[in-house]
């Protein structure tokens, strides 16, 4: 895992796609969806299988959070798999998968910076009460005129 200080980062580091690349594997098939002739004869749409557990890019800790977060997205054998069908070529949606993959671990890794609880100044809440006097004493003046 690479950090870039030494404070709890927001997020986990995860390596540039290309270092997935030995550990991913690529089927092809025919597209769906219009096209004409090429859609019937060329295998356009590439599905790209990533096994999570297997994984020697990945730390444990990464992969349990993958297993957990990306479950429902998980095959039964633990494959996650990724299609890609958009373009006329087989190479674009090679790459475009490879992006969605990438893509789909950084935000499953992604860690939100823990918040930190603060209080108002004392200056802060001195103004708004003051608004809020003012505010309930206009509120109040106003009705009807006793002659």
């Amino acid at each position: 895992m690479i950090t870039l200080s030494a404070s709890p980062a927001p997020f986990l580091m995860i390596p540039p796609a290309d270092a997935f690349l030995p550990e991913l594997q690529f089927q092809t098939s025919r597209s769906s969806g219009p096209g004409g002739q090429n859609v019937n004869k060329v295998e356009s749409r590439v599905e790209l299988r990533f096994r999570v557990a297997d994984s020697q890019v990945l730390t444990d800790e990464q992969k349990q959070t993958l297993v957990q977060k990306l479950a429902s997205r998980l095959t039964t054998d633990g494959e996650l798999l990724i299609a890609a069908q958009e373009d006329r070529s087989q190479l674009r949606n090679k790459e475009t998968a490879i992006r969605k993959f990438h893509e789909t671990l950084q935000k499953a890794l992604y860690k939100p910076k823990a918040r930190k609880a603060t209080k108002p100044s004392q200056g802060a809440v001195r103004q708004r009460l003051e608004s809020k006097k003012k505010h309930g004493d206009k509120k109040a003046n106003r009705g009807r005129v006793d002659f």
